[in-house]
């Protein structure tokens, strides 16, 4: 079993910042991309932010230059350094991750897990 679990959501100040953290744990062998989406109220989920394994990454043009991701091989975990933050990037926001693990008996299967999600609420 591979699970991903969120953390660092909060009520925050326009303007103000936060850091989510999610963390991967179980028959993990390899993580290959991982990434950050959001899903507001009434609207589809959309990619904010994501990185290889090898440290690359991209962003939605709504966070560029505000937003921040990276990541920690040894500890398995991806971060998202959000600052300058506005009402318009309140949302829950999931965790993602392309992992390939190891099953009970042998063999690997790769598959894309996905985190419950943190609450983001950027509000005065």
């Amino acid at each position: 079993q591979v699970q991903l679990v969120e953390s660092g959501g909060g009520l925050v100040q326009p303007g103000g910042s936060l850091r989510l953290s999610c963390a991967a744990s179980g028959s993990i062998f390899s993580i290959y991309a991982m990434g950050w989406y959001r899903q507001a109220p009434g609207n589809e989920r959309e990619l904010v932010a994501a990185i290889t394994s090898g440290g690359s990454t991209n962003y939605a043009d709504s966070v560029k230059g505000r937003f921040t991701i990276s990541r920690d091989n040894a500890k398995k975990t991806v971060y998202l350094q959000m600052n300058s933050l506005k009402p318009q990037d309140t949302a829950v926001y999931y965790c993602n991750a392309d992992i390939l693990r190891t099953l009970p008996v042998q063999g690997m299967s790769r598959g894309e897990y996905w985190g419950k999600g943190t609450l983001v609420t950027v509000s005065s």
